[in-house]
């Protein structure tokens, strides 16, 4: 409604619609109430971020709600770099200085490195390159950008939060593409931290469509993608079998024929809400004996009439060999509700006789070696792949996933096979 009848307007108008940021933010733009001392704002490329940290910092200046009930004197603007706090935070698209009317702009004075606006409030410039550079001063206010890519992370942000003095309730919020650094980790449990999340995807009116759409067509569900894009922290055990850059590089956007086909099934112990998932995976194995992960369907509070059905619906639609099922939760009564919804589908039964991290350890070697491949992305399974260690994974869960995955290539790779038969795709 508003756009269209902006052109109706007269300038001086429609230059504060225009401006009004409470009309044209999203929620997670919104800063949280009530106001808690750090405002983390997560996001992909692209997600508004600097738009967020700069009207924060300009409501706080100007004492404007929802963000101050009076102005804050003194603020901090720390940045990675000199020119990334000039060029994005200051001077950007969507930076300080684009976002006032002409009448509240304040006034940027480089060689001072100082914002001042008309009211008497002054932002000042400070770089994480130089922690000792927020020794001294004091602020109401601050705000960080690109956190999770600062050089000195730690020392710069503890001179930050001892200058962070100056009120009754000196606030500071902070944007950043999230990478798993200690600090970001830790900001996402404290109770004092309020945090916000965006995908670059949820800013897609004010980005170019083909920009969009190239971006998510070749990095949507990776690694890369999922971090840059959906604003998620994605990590990896330091002594899991598998690492991201390993799974990265067995990419495929197409597969060849392939000689056999399996779908692997990792029973739950119990059909509860509560209990582990029955993991549900689709592999085959081609002419040259390259293994490729095809599908993740593991299912989650399924009963075993429910799984069963699943496991023999993706036998039936991937023209499968045969039904790898992990027969340790049950025995013989897992392979009998399979024959219950069809009793002409081939049962593979496997009997774990070994841990699960022992069992894992040939077909991890088997992506060393570079002999599977990932038709496309499998950001559940993966992050399974790269969390299991030793011990298992950090969370305590039985990784179903992972399981059903090492029975399928173990059966289809590892294990003696009969001679194959090449069918297309």
């Amino acid at each position: 409604m508003i756009p269209r009848i902006l052109p109706e307007l007269e300038p001086a108008l429609a230059e504060v619609l225009l401006e009004c940021w409470p009309l044209w933010s999203r929620d997670d733009q919104k800063p949280p109430a009530p106001p808690k001392p750090v405002w983390l704002v997560l996001g992909g490329r692209g997600a508004g971020k600097t738009r967020t940290g700069a009207e924060w910092v300009k409501g706080m200046a100007l004492g404007v709600a929802p963000f101050a009930e009076a102005p804050t004197e003194r603020i901090a603007l720390v940045g990675e770099t000199q020119s990334q706090v000039r060029d994005v935070m200051i001077e950007g698209v969507s930076g300080l200085l684009s976002i006032h009317t002409r009448w509240e702009r304040p006034d940027w004075l480089p060689s001072l490195r100082q914002l001042r606006w008309p009211n008497g409030a002054i932002a000042q410039v400070f770089t994480a390159e130089d922690p000792e550079g927020l020794r001294g001063p004091q602020f109401g206010a601050a705000w960080s950008d690109e956190l999770a890519k600062w050089p000195n992370l730690q020392e710069c942000w503890d001179m930050l939060q001892f200058g962070l003095r100056l009120g009754d309730h000196p606030r500071q919020v902070v944007t950043t593409t999230p990478r798993p650094v200690p600090l970001v980790k830790r900001l996402l449990v404290e109770p004092h931290v309020a945090v916000s999340r965006a995908r670059t995807q949820d800013n897609r009116y004010n980005l170019a469509a083909e920009f969009l759409r190239t971006v998510t067509q070749t990095y949507g569900g990776t690694r890369l993608g999922r971090q840059e894009l959906d604003g998620e922290i994605v990590e990896e055990s330091p002594d899991a079998l598998w690492t991201r850059a390993m799974i990265e590089a067995t990419r495929e956007q197409r597969h060849p024929p392939l000689a056999r086909i399996v779908v692997a099934v990792d029973p739950p112990a119990t059909s509860s809400q509560r209990a582990d998932r029955c993991g549900l995976i689709v592999a085959g194995i081609d002419g040259d004996g390259l293994g490729h992960m095809l599908e993740d369907a593991t299912l989650a509070g399924a009963r075993p009439q429910e799984w069963a059905q699943k496991a023999v619906a993706l036998y039936r639609r991937h023209e499968a060999d045969a039904l790898v099922v992990e027969v340790n939760q049950g025995g013989e009564m897992v392979e009998s509700i399979i024959r219950e919804v069809d009793a002409g589908v081939p049962v593979v039964s496997v009997r774990a006789t070994r841990g699960k991290y022992l069992r894992a350890e040939p077909v991890a070697a088997l992506y060393a070696q570079g002999r599977v491949r990932h038709a496309g992305t499998f950001p559940e399974l993966e992050d399974e792949m790269c969390a299991f260690g030793p011990k298992g994974l950090e969370t305590g869960r039985s990784p179903d996933r992972l399981d059903a995955l090492v029975w399928a290539l173990t059966h289809l790779m590892l294990a003696p096979k009969p001679r194959p038969r090449v069918r297309g795709i």
